[in-house]
């Protein structure tokens, strides 16, 4: 079986355990700055408990400084990396090309470099000149197919990390200046305002509405899996979940949902079973309603009513009574549940007080009718047991009793003994026999567990339970030692310059920094502008966002059957129109500056 890595997302130290608890392999979090979440930092102090507890169980720590840089971030960047490497992170997630530099030049030490999906990888040959330049993992776009991801891992030699769940932009990462252009925050920069979970109307040039007041580029969530299998044995090394923002709660259920389906299909590149207390369900924590996205083709992705979490079909309304509700369903609800439900163009909901049945009885009446289709967005019963779940991750171990030593393996094949001097001989064997191995099992509140106890001993020693206990402690916290010390350490290979014919040679290379622009040249790149962020005043009619949701599409008007030749706009709540262009040949949606 082929060994991968699920990587799961973390905002803190403390969830980043929970994930480590749950069945990560890996984690990755954000430093102090230069992070695409810039709500989600972390001091380096945090961080090197994070690598401490981590490496026990083999996880590696991934860093993200995968925001563009100007010349005197890059220097402070630099300086930052080097800290990381110093406290044991594994690797750096990097969007600007003037960290990669840095690694070529030995401006920062080895750590290994992937590069950041904010790196625009959705073409084979954007993927071949990382794999060229010799950077240790891509992260891939999430709009690519299962052929797509096939091709790449086929035909590359780094490994490929592609998301798995969570929530989805709807711009090319990396190409989306939406928000730039609104309000001065930058997604390149970590400071994404999301204004694509706002409210928009679709119109022509002649002012005739299409769809009005709906979240035109809201997606909801992915959920890729229906496809681990096929992901795996393309050659996909990492599964990535998004959710640098989500809470304890949603990293657990989600993270030991795909340590689980991952087991079935794969080793893992971490060590440790995990001891669960709950059953994962991911239809019960936050979504925006499911989808595959364009992994098996284009499918309805989108969902105009609502930017919020929608959660479970749960029935459909059959009455509506003076202070209750009576509901056709077979589902268990309880009080404080969160009800949600379509009334009227819009999607509003209300918190559940009491059950009695299949009555519902509301914290206050809501606007409803007979016939709704009602789903549950908060399972109040579910988010107790996640809160107070005990889901731990030990590391198996074997011991082996010998006539003066005892000797303690783990499934690394880390080894240590302990030698005894005591060699009385026991008078009752059997019971001796059954003490060792019941006071050896005896792991505690440790870090490991006893998979199996060996006695290989000529003659049953006698030994103290007193004794027995201490040898244990010492020879667990002597094998903990060995662990970290033979903990597998990647470093990062050589990184050199290669050719490639990039296909945008504008403000959409996002070059930040003169070392990005040295970068590139090297490569036979030159670039015609500086990112967009350079420039305080944006253009008219310039691209601020690609993507492969399209409103055309959604709107049946992209059929051959239907002829259409209007300009259609995207019109705000505030009425700022923004044009849109159709790339129909790779069939993608452009909007413009307004």
């Amino acid at each position: 079986m082929k060994k991968v890595e699920l990587l799961a997302p973390a905002k803190n130290l403390e969830t980043a355990i929970c994930a480590i608890n749950s069945g990560a392999d890996a984690i990755y979090i954000g430093a102090s700055d230069f992070g695409a979440r810039i709500n989600a930092s972390n001091s380096l102090e945090n961080i090197e408990k994070l690598v401490n507890y981590a490496h026990k169980f083999y996880v590696r720590v991934h860093v993200t400084v995968n925001t563009i840089l100007n010349n005197i971030e890059l220097n402070n960047a630099k300086e930052l990396i080097k800290k990381l490497y110093s406290i044991g992170v594994d690797a750096v997630i990097v969007q600007d090309m003037g960290l990669i530099k840095a690694s070529i030049d030995k401006e920062i030490p080895p750590i290994q470099i992937h590069a950041s999906t904010q790196c625009n990888n959705r073409t084979l040959e954007k993927v071949k000149f990382f794999d060229n330049i010799g950077v240790s993992r891509v992260i891939l776009a999430r709009e690519l197919t299962l052929e797509q991801i096939e091709e790449f891992c086929a035909k590359t030699n780094c490994e490929i990390e592609t998301f798995v769940h969570g929530a989805l932009c709807v711009s090319y990462s990396g190409q989306c200046y939406m928000s730039y252009v609104n309000g001065g925050r930058s997604a390149n920069k970590g400071e994404c305002a999301q204004p694509c979970r706002k409210k928009y109307s679709l119109l022509d040039e002649n002012g005739e509405i299409y769809l009005k007041d709906k979240y035109l580029l809201s997606l909801k969530d992915f959920n890729a899996s229906k496809s681990i299998e096929k992901l795996i044995n393309y050659g996909v090394k990492s599964f990535k979940i998004e959710g640098r923002l989500k809470d304890e709660n949603y990293v657990k259920n989600v993270t030991l949902s795909y340590n689980n389906l991952i087991n079935k299909y794969a080793q893992r590149t971490s060590s440790g079973k995990v001891f669960a207390d709950f059953e994962p369900d991911l239809d019960k924590t936050f979504n925006r309603s499911y989808t595959d996205y364009f992994l098996n083709g284009r499918t309805q992705c989108y969902n105009f009513l609502t930017p919020k979490s929608m959660g479970k079909y749960i029935g459909k309304v059959l009455k509506i009574n003076k202070n209750y509700i009576e509901v056709d369903t077979k589902i268990k609800l309880n009080a404080q549940d969160g009800i949600c439900y379509e009334y009227s163009g819009n999607f509003t909901g209300f918190r559940i007080n009491k059950i009695d049945g299949n009555k519902i009885y509301p914290h206050s009446m809501p606007k409803i009718t007979s016939g709704t289709k009602l789903y549950r967005n908060f399972d109040s019963e579910f988010e107790k047991i996640l809160s107070k779940s005990k889901t731990i991750r030990k590391i198996g171990v074997k011991f082996e009793v010998y006539d003066n030593k005892i000797l303690a393996e783990d499934t690394d094949f880390n080894r240590v003994t302990i030698s005894f001097s005591n060699t009385e001989k026991a008078e009752n064997p059997k019971k001796s026999k059954e003490n060792i191995i019941k006071q050896l099992q005896k792991t505690g509140e440790s870090d490991f567990y006893v998979i199996q106890t060996d006695i290989k001993a000529n003659t049953i020693p006698f030994l103290p339970i007193s004794e027995i206990n201490k040898i244990r402690r010492n020879l667990l916290q002597k094998l903990m030692i060995e662990r970290i010390k033979n903990y597998p350490k990647l470093v990062q290979k050589p990184i050199r310059y290669a050719p490639f014919e990039a296909q945008n040679t504008d403000y959409r290379l996002n070059i930040f920094n003169d070392d990005a622009k040295n970068f590139y040249e090297h490569c036979g790149i030159y670039s015609k502008e500086k990112a967009m962020e350079s420039n305080s005043k944006i253009k008219q009619n310039v691209e601020i966002m690609r993507c492969k949701h399209c409103l055309r599409y959604a709107c049946g008007l992209c059929s051959k059957e239907v002829k259409f030749n209007k300009n259609l706009y995207l019109q705000d709540e505030c009425g700022k129109k923004y044009p849109l262009k159709f790339d129909c040949k790779n069939c993608e949606m452009i909007i413009l500056s307004p």
